[in-house]
């Protein structure tokens, strides 16, 4: 089972009710704990102040089942949410969010003119290369835009590359993801031609806002 289909199959349980929770386990000893089950929900605690900050057109990166995107339509914000999951853009479109499948390395609309980006849930980690997602993510916004990143809290070890995850078959597969905690993020914005404007926490949530330097 490749990640795709885990995530596929993963959303898709949460969605029925299932339980769908996983671990991606790193060799250095980092652990990063997925849940579905809250991507599923209209809410959790901590997206309002999250959302306030979206206020013009937004991609959200790892919309996953549509959350965050049907949230900022709901309230009149132009919103598109890209994500390599079939099934996450399937319940996403289900729930009246605008959500493509797509990679965020592939082409994607609105490339350089986006006013706000979203890396929430732990997006930072995708790929398993920090720096590539937030150069990739300078590029996708406009020069003026800002970048709204969620962060493991302060002091968390961290780490990136290939972890393992136990697919829900019990066969272990591997996973590129990363963890990037709120006090690794200047050395990263240095290096990706990005500033910090501030930082904030939220319900045992940790988030900051960048914009291109």
């Amino acid at each position: 089972m490749n990640p795709v289909a885990v995530f596929d199959t993963a959303i898709t349980r949460a969605a029925a009710g299932r339980p769908a929770a996983f671990t991606a386990r790193h060799a250095g000893g980092g652990v990063h704990r997925f849940d579905p089950a809250a991507w599923c929900q209209d809410s959790i605690a901590g997206d309002a102040a999250l959302l306030a900050r979206c206020t013009g057109p937004t991609l959200d990166v790892g919309c996953g089942p549509g959350r965050l995107t049907s949230a900022l339509s709901g309230v009149g914000r132009p919103a598109l949410g890209i994500d390599i999951s079939a099934a996450a853009v399937r319940i996403a479109r289900g729930r009246g969010a605008t959500a493509l499948h797509r990679d965020v390395y592939e082409p994607v609309p609105g490339t350089g003119r986006w006013r706000h980006l979203l890396l929430a849930d732990g997006n930072i980690g995708i790929g398993g290369d920090p720096l590539r997602l937030l150069r990739r993510c300078r590029r996708l916004l406009a020069p003026t835009g800002h970048l709204h990143a969620e962060l493991a809290p302060p002091g968390t070890p961290p780490w990136s590359g290939t972890a393992t995850v136990q697919a829900p078959t019990g066969a272990d597969m591997a996973l590129d993801w990363a963890c990037v905690p709120l006090d690794d993020l200047s050395a990263l914005a240095a290096e990706t031609a990005l500033r910090i404007l501030g930082t904030w926490t939220e319900a045992g949530r940790w988030f900051a806002t960048l914009t291109p330097r």
